[in-house]
């Protein structure tokens, strides 16, 4: 079979060293992952071999001119999620890639994937969202940058962020220190999104004065969260009751975020994630979103470990 060959033209708007990287790393990270000869001169990038492979490869540089255009300057960790995503054969094109925020180092947090912009417009469009999936997907960063942008826009007057505590063989009481540096390990993950999109010293000073609050689960119960966006973390850890007297606390003017991956489970019994799915299934307003192995934006072993766990479990592919 004769070998296919396609030229793609570069933008003239688009570098094209940004796309190539460091003395042409990106480029040989590309053709070390695919049978295919790739050549470039000037803004044309040629590339032949199998017709299928052929595609594969135009789709990558397709997706990485995408990223340069919307202002981004990809990383190797960008092309190897990239390549990873076209290896699996997972959707390139997303409906909405538009930026949620800038981050004080004025980097653009966007969604990378059909899965994460499903998940952002769920949550742009409904008053309560569960992103639900396995490690790496983005839910809870999505979540919080969505969260600080509301509040940067005056959407809401506050940000609250919670967590069911599970204690892994050993008891709260048993650590040393006061209640909040043993509940800090639990909530850490919270601090690191929020830190990453907001200066330390500003972020330390909100939560402060009370307009970011993080706290456990247990802490929410008796109350009423009135203009507020609220994330729940880690909710395959809550029991059914605990999801629903987290639920009922939403108030006027706010919106609630639940993230979780049922497969990372740490307490027997039902989860409150998988009853909620059940009774709120259908209702108006509430948006179950599935994120899976092609979501992930970490490192592309991380798809790969999500997918041989899934397979060794017989789980389906998502949640």
């Amino acid at each position: 079979m004769e070998p296919t060959h396609v030229c793609l033209t570069i933008p003239d708007s688009v570098d094209p060293t940004l796309l190539m990287g460091p003395s042409d790393a990106y480029l040989r990270r590309i053709e070390d992952s695919f049978e295919a000869l790739v050549t470039v001169r000037g803004n044309q990038v040629a590339v032949t071999g199998p017709a299928d492979v052929v595609d594969q490869v135009t789709s990558v540089f397709s997706r990485l001119i995408q990223l340069v255009e919307a202002g981004d300057t990809p990383s190797i960790a960008d092309v190897e999620m990239v390549v990873g995503q076209t290896m699996r054969g997972a959707p390139s094109e997303a409906s909405s890639y538009y930026d949620i925020l800038l981050t004080y180092r004025g980097r653009a947090i966007r969604p990378k994937t059909v899965g994460q912009s499903r998940y952002v417009d769920a949550i742009r469009t409904h008053t309560i969202t569960f992103g639900l999936g396995p490690a790496g997907t983005g839910k809870t960063y999505l979540a919080m940058a969505m969260a600080v942008a509301a509040l940067k826009r005056r959407e809401v007057a506050r940000i609250v962020l919670a967590r069911p505590v599970v204690e892994a063989g050993e008891s709260l009481g048993f650590l040393p220190g006061t209640l909040q540096e043993k509940l800090d390990p639990y909530i850490r993950p919270l601090y690191d999104a929020l830190f990453d999109m907001t200066d330390r010293e500003k972020g330390n000073a909100l939560i402060e004065q009370g307009v970011i609050e993080i706290a456990p689960l247990a802490f929410m119960r008796g109350r009423t969260l009135n203009d507020a966006f609220v994330i729940l973390d880690e909710a395959q850890n809550t029991t059914p009751d605990q999801m629903k007297m987290f639920l009922t606390r939403l108030g006027f003017s706010s919106r609630f975020v639940i993230t979780g991956d049922v497969t990372q489970r740490d307490l027997k019994g039902s989860s409150g994630v998988e009853v909620a799915r059940k009774v709120l299934s259908g209702i108006d307003d509430i948006a179950f979103v599935d994120l899976d192995a092609s979501d992930v934006v970490r490192h592309s072993l991380v798809a790969k470990i999500v997918d041989a766990y899934r397979q060794r479990e017989g789980e389906p592919h998502g949640v």
